[in-house]
């Protein structure tokens, strides 16, 4: 069995996630051979994306263990404003950090990046909407399709998802050897 295949990655829903941003890398990672496990409000609970398509949690944002996990996804949409205010979440993404586990944030998901006070020093991107944002919590700003920068992985968009998975894929990969 891979390295890919025993890894367990963890993506956050909300109401208004980024449809494309959560679905693509989800049905990506599965076909790579990884479990995928989608934390939002509750087990069971339907989170509707900006655009209308459902996503069925598989358990609550509150139980989730980051050491449970080998990489975290965070989409983007409306999603990641509402998110990055639950202290939990913001707890995870502390515990990902410190233990340098992949951390992959597309479009607006940086915003739980820098509300969890982990973008100081890091080459980022993300939508334009929250470059002003990520400089001022320290990033280092680049417009580019993916960054990568140690255990941080950040994309702009949708058109960007190509890239920012098969970075994601590179990184659970370097930390499974």
């Amino acid at each position: 069995m891979s390295a890919a295949a025993r890894s367990n990655v963890l993506i956050l829903a909300g109401d208004d996630y980024e449809d494309m941003e959560l679905w693509y890398p989800r049905l990506r990672l599965v076909e790579a051979g990884l479990r995928v496990h989608v934390a939002g409000e509750s087990a069971g609970h339907v989170h509707r994306g900006k655009h209308g398509y459902p996503c069925r949690c598989d358990g609550a944002i509150a139980d989730a263990r980051a050491a449970e996990f080998d990489a975290l996804v965070l989409p983007g949409g409306w999603m990641p404003d509402k998110l990055r205010r639950d202290a939990h979440v913001l707890a995870l993404v502390r515990e990902f950090h410190a233990d340098a586990r992949p951390i992959a944030s597309i479009c607006h998901g940086p915003w739980i990046n820098i509300s969890a006070g982990i973008c100081r020093g890091f080459r980022m991107t993300g939508s334009p909407g929250v470059r002003d944002d990520l400089v001022n919590a320290g990033a280092i700003w680049e417009d580019a399709e993916v960054v990568v920068d140690r255990h941080v992985i950040t994309s702009r968009r949708p058109s960007d998802l190509p890239a920012f998975c098969i970075a994601l894929l590179d990184a659970i990969a370097r930390r499974g050897r």
